[in-house]
Formats: structure tokens, C-alpha cells, sequence
């Protein structure tokens, strides 16, 4: 039953089978791609490869044919009979993403959990593997819903136009489907004129598998299931669904054991020796070693792994946008196991992915967390989250830390606090920020070893992650053109002052899977009437997955080191002020002393003019530009770059139409 908006009637049409027959070979592909891409990333490419061909081939009607809902529009028998496979096509792949009220977060919708044609016995397939292009795109890919993956797909692989696609969606049960075809247009813009070719290319081919083998050990030993009445086979399928992974007692039950691959086992996990990231070139999370005294448990290490190779509705299971959230391809790296705060916690990393296991305790369910880690390096592998509770958190440092403190990014002068840490590296209880509250901003401020580095320490935040946000700052350039300055670690006074004044929006990206936040101050300038010096500032929240969100600020002249500076603009998905994006213009309204209302403006160093037209009509040559403007009325700024730098027209970052 289509879910469409009310008001709206549906017109079905037949469709024959041997018209759909001959549109689903030539067509086949297509489908399948489009089936893959709007199946939920967080399925196993496994998984969603075989999903997207159930979907293809269910797509071909019956010997009467079939009813499909009619998209909108003159359309002729071919173009209607394809329009009506991608719609049956459409509905399979949503409907995988649908969970019924109550199912639990940690396992897959049920419908995918029903072994439906084509069923793989003994090998896992998965498309080639594509370039950095192909895995920035299936990143950005991740993180949008379903509709909105379906209508980029519709867009860019098959050309259709917008209202085409929209009708299709709508079709396929989409509620609102032109609001799907305007986010898609956004990831379009955002993904860059090769995102057709990258779509079209092996990464994104579910017809184009690789295969591996599963077990084979494991595989070898399983006997046949005997299928004795419909009753076992529905108990037995329920037991499949819905397994328990403990006894009671805390104990992995047979059940649970059966679940996981015997090369996730407790005797096989990889441990990195105890100096190793003394001596290597790789300083990241494969130099840690296991450390905690419970780091022998076998017991609890095999709760931990068969936990993550099978969560059940006994776990609470999270992860950050973009991370997968299957069994480890391989026996991971054990980092810690211990008992924190009262609870056994178990940290593992598999090369791609922190998971952090907390046993039950109580009323408190089992919990397993996973993040993105991938390209780590000596300050974003430098400290994990170990445990929160009541308003604090405790962390575990990485073993090249040789200092730890804390100190409050809104009292850029006072000192930093020492930060006691065990032999383990598990650091004491340190304030962590509730939402909504800007009363303090605490971090940690952190040296590195002299035997890696010298005069090494930098700042990261806790953002709610596995690993605290690596916070950096980029100076004002020099006069002239001078070469771009590169970020710098936050720790002189200077960052920390700019860092005070911008400090509060760091909990606006709370929970969004970031690495790393540049406060970059690309411009300064003298407002008019005796208004001060202001400078500005492009905030840089950068992924794991690879897209970044800024915030464009204006610090004017203030009595407090702490007012938060104005926010003038935000963009999301964006390479500006990355090192891709180097140049910005930004602008708002400004009162003077005197109750004059300006336009300021200002554009990072390789901007030579700015031109205000709307409600405000000026040009400027230089990187500023201030103007008398009304307080209302619709103003649309942009910059013109030096011919060093292209000579273009640079469009501002985060206008909201002033």
C-alpha cells in the first residue's frame, strides 16, 4: 500500500509481462545499481548485493501482469513499462530501510532478514573496489536517507528530469518526493560534475562482484538442518531473527557462539607489542597495545566479539554517520580490557573501525559503540572515550601521551590542569559538556613523547565519539598575497583566544562523526564609525567520511574574552576552507556606534574586489568592503579572485539570502 501524500490520487496501470521481460534485460543493470544505492549503507555489501538483484528480478510481474501506481505525465508503453520496474524496484529497496515501530536499532529490518532469491551459500560478494573518488562519493553516499540516494541515482545515472523522478518516488511510496529531488540536487552540487562517470564505475556495480570464500573450518563442521514440519522451520527462522547472546548469567549462549566466525576468536586477536610505536612510522591505533588487566579474559573478550560479530536486542548498538556496522573482515586488534567505572569495557580496532564493548551491568543493557578510525594518525588516535556517566567521561591515552591535562576553552587564560593517568593509560574523570550548556568548554591538552616528536602538544575536544575532535587554528595571512598558511596545533595564546570566541559551536556537531575542527581566520578589518577591529573567522568541522560543515564568524570588539562571536553563515557538505576550498568571501549586517547599519564584507587573501548588488549596489576593490545598507532587504555579495588564483567569481559561503 502506498504510503503518498493525502489528497493526491493514484492512477494504476498494467504492465505486461513480456513488454517487462525484454525492459528488465536491457534494463537490468541499471536497476540492480539503483537498488544497491538506495539500499541502507548500513548493510553489508554482501548484503545489499544480493538484495539489489532480489529486487531486479522481483520486478518482473506475473503471467497477468501487474497493477503498478502510474507516475504522473504523457508517457509512451516503453518509457511507462521502464518507469514501472524502477518504481517495483523503488518499493523493494525502501522497504529494507523501513524498520516497524519498536524494532530494535541493532538489527537489520526484518524483511532483510528473510532469506529471500538469490541466496549465496558459501561466498560473500561485493563490487570491485574503486579509487579515492569512488570511496569519497559511496561516503557522501552514506549518510543521506534513502529517497534522497534514489533521486541522485534517478538524476545522474539515468538522466530523468526532476519532476520525473519525483513522480517515480511518490509512486514508490515516498511521501514527498520533490523534497527528495531537492536534496539530491544538493549532494549533486556537493559530489562535483564526475559523479556520473564514478556512478557508473565497478564501485558502484552490483552486476560486477568479486567473491570470497566465508569459514570454510567452520563451514566444514556445521551439519545439515533437518527440516522436519513448517512449524520447526518458522521456530527455527524465529531463533535466527531474534537470538539471545547471553544465558543470564553473562554468558554467550550456544546460539550466539554458533553466530560467530570461528576467526573472531579470543586466542586470534591481533596485540602489537608493548614499544612498538616507538619504532615505527605508522603512529596511529595499529601502534597501540593491549593494555587493561582484563586484557587475558578469554570469557570476556568472546562476549565482546561475538557481540559484534552478532548484536542482538539485548545490545544497545550505536555508530557515527557513514560506519558500517557488520562483523569484522578479520580478527581486529585488541587495545584495551578492563573494568571502568564498575562495567567491563573492551576496545578493539580492525583497521577501519574502533568498537567499544561494555558489558551488562544491572538494569544497564550490554552496549556496542563503533566509529570510524580509518587514517588516523599521532593526534586523532591519541586518546579514546573508555566510559561516560553523570557528567564525565573517562579516556584512555594513547601510548605516546607523555602529558595529560585539561583546561577550559572558555578561560583562554588560565592555565591548564594536570590530568592524572594509570600505568594503563586510563585517565581520571574529566567534566564533559551537556547539551545546550556553554557555561564552560573543558578539553584536553595533551604532549606527545620526545621519542616520536619534540615540543609536541595539541588540543582535542570530547564531542560525544569514540575519539575526541582534534582541534586546530589557522592565523590571519600576512599583507599582500602570501602563500596559505597551514593549520597549527591550538595550543598558543593567540589560538586560544579566537578558540574562546568560537568555542560554543562546537556542540552544534555533536554526534556528526568529525575528526578534526580548523578555526581558520581568514580576513580583518576596520569597521567604520569607530566600531574596532573585527576579524573573520571560517569554522571547519571536518568527517572521518571526508565532507566537512563550516560556520562563517565575525569577532567584533568586546569587553568579555568569551562572547561568542556571530554567526554569519554556515554551509554543509562543503570543501570551503579546507585546503580545497581556500578561498571564501563572507558578509553581514553590522550596526555602528552610531545606529548606522553597514554591509561588511570580507574575503580570504587571493580576493582583489567585492560587489554587493540587491538592496545594496557597491564594488570594492581590495578584500573588505563596509557600505551604508538598509537593516532589510535581500543583498547578494561575491569576490573576484586574483588572476594567480584563477581570476574567478567566488559565490559567498553560507549566504542566507541577506
Amino acid at each position: 500500500m502506498s504510503v503518498l501524500r493525502p489528497g493526491r490520487p493514484v492512477k494504476r496501470t498494467r504492465i505486461a509481462t513480456d513488454r517487462a521481460e525484454a525492459a528488465l534485460v536491457t534494463q537490468y543493470t541499471a536497476l540492480v545499481r539503483l537498488a544497491y544505492l538506495t539500499l541502507p549503507a548500513a548493510l553489508s555489501r554482501h548484503r545489499r548485493v544480493l538484495l539489489a538483484h532480489g529486487a531486479a528480478q522481483r520486478a518482473l510481474p506475473g503471467a497477468r501482469g501487474a497493477l503498478v501506481p502510474r507516475p504522473r505525465g504523457p508517457q509512451d508503453g516503453d518509457t511507462l513499462t521502464r518507469d514501472a520496474l524502477r518504481v517495483r524496484v523503488l518499493r523493494a529497496a525502501l522497504s529494507a530501510a523501513h524498520r516497524p515501530a519498536g524494532w530494535p536499532g541493532a538489527l537489520p529490518p526484518p524483511r532483510t532478514l528473510v532469506p529471500r532469491l538469490p541466496v549465496v551459500w558459501g561466498l560473500r560478494l561485493f563490487p570491485h573496489a574503486g579509487g579515492p573518488e569512488e570511496i569519497a562519493l559511496g561516503q557522501a553516499l552514506a549518510d543521506p536517507p534513502a529517497p534522497t540516494r534514489a533521486a541522485f541515482v534517478l538524476r545522474r545515472v539515468d538522466g530523468l528530469p526532476d519532476k520525473r523522478v519525483a513522480a517515480l518516488l511518490e509512486a514508490a511510496g515516498v511521501p514527498d518526493g520533490s523534497a527528495s529531488v531537492l536534496a539530491a540536487a544538493e549532494l549533486d552540487a556537493a559530489a562535483g560534475a564526475a559523479a556520473e562517470a564514478l556512478l557508473r564505475s565497478q564501485e558502484f556495480d552490483a552486476c560486477s562482484v568479486q567473491s570470497r570464500p566465508t569459514d570454510l573450518v567452520r563451514r566444514g563442521r556445521r551439519k545439515r538442518a533437518v527440516w522436519v514440519t513448517g512449524a520447526a522451520v518458522a521456530v527455527a527462522l524465529a531463533a535466527v531473527i531474534v537470538p539471545q547472546s547471553t544465558d543470564g548469567s553473562g554468558q554467550p549462549t550456544t546460539a550466539a557462539r554458533a553466530a560467530t566466525p570461528r576467526y573472531l576468536s579470543a586466542d586470534r586477536l591481533v596485540r602489537t607489542a608493548p614499544g612498538q610505536w616507538a619504532d615505527t612510522s605508522r603512529v596511529d591505533f595499529t601502534a597501540w597495545p593491549a593494555r587493561g588487566d582484563r586484557k587475558d579474559d578469554k570469557d570476556l573478550l568472546s562476549r565482546a566479539l561475538g557481540t559484534w560479530a552478532a548484536p542482538t536486542t539485548d545490545v544497545r548498538v550505536t555508530s557515527t554517520p557513514g560506519t558500517p556496522v557488520d562483523a569484522p573482515p578479520r580478527s581486529p586488534q585488541l587495545l584495551y580490557a578492563g573494568d571502568v567505572g564498575g562495567r567491563a569495557v573492551v576496545l578493539f580496532s580492525d583497521g577501519e573501525r574502533l568498537a567499544r564493548y561494555t558489558d551488562a551491568d544491572g538494569d544497564s543493557p550490554a552496549a556496542l559503540d563503533l566509529a570510524r578510525a580509518d587514517d588516523a594518525d599521532v593526534t586523532s588516535a591519541a586518546v579514546v572515550v573508555l566510559a561516560r556517566s553523570k557528567g564525565s567521561a573517562r579516556y584512555l591515552t594513547a601510548p605516546w601521551v607523555a602529558e595529560s591535562t585539561t583546561r577550559d576553552l572558555l578561560r583562554p587564560d588560565s592555565p591548564a590542569r594536570p590530568l592524572h593517568v594509570s600505568g594503563d593509560g586510563v585517565t581520571d574523570t574529566v567534566p564533559v559538556v551537556a547539551a545546550g550548556n556553554c557555561q564552560r568548554r573543558p578539553v584536553l591538552q595533551l604532549r606527545s613523547s620526545s621519542r616520536i616528536v619534540e615540543h609536541h602538544a595539541f588540543v582535542v575536544a570530547d564531542l560525544g565519539g569514540l575519539s575526541p575532535v582534534h582541534l586546530t587554528y589557522t592565523p590571519l595571512p600576512g599583507h599582500g598575497t602570501p602563500p596559505a598558511r597551514q593549520p597549527r596545533e591550538a595550543t598558543s595564546s593567540q589560538a586560544l583566544l579566537a578558540w574562546a570566541r568560537s568555542a560554543c559551536r562546537l556542540g552544534s556537531w555533536a554526534g556528526g562523526g568529525v575528526r578534526a575542527v580548523n578555526a581558520w581566520d581568514f580576513a580583518e578589518q576596520d569597521l567604520p564609525e569607530g566600531g574596532g577591529h573585527a576579524v573573520w573567522m571560517c569554522a571547519r568541522a571536518s568527517t572521518w567520511r571526508g565532507p566537512g560543515d563550516v560556520a562563517m564568524l565575525l569577532r567584533t570588539p568586546t569587553t568579555s574574552l568569551t562572547t561568542p562571536a556571530e554567526l554569519v553563515g554556515q554551509a554543509r557538505n562543503t570543501a570551503a576552507c579546507s585546503r580545497f576550498g581556500q578561498h571564501v568571501v563572507a558578509s553581514t549586517r553590522w550596526k555602528s556606534p552610531k545606529d548606522h547599519w553597514y554591509l561588511v564584507a570580507a574575503g580570504s587573501r587571493a580576493v582583489v574586489g567585492i560587489t554587493a548588488s540587491g538592496a545594496v549596489d557597491s564594488a570594492r576593490p581590495g578584500r573588505t568592503l563596509a557600505v551604508r545598507a538598509p537593516e532589510d532587504g535581500t543583498v547578494r555579495v561575491t569576490a573576484r579572485l586574483s588572476g594567480e588564483a584563477g581570476g574567478e567569481q567566488l559565490s559567498e559561503v553560507g549566504a542566507a539570502g541577506r
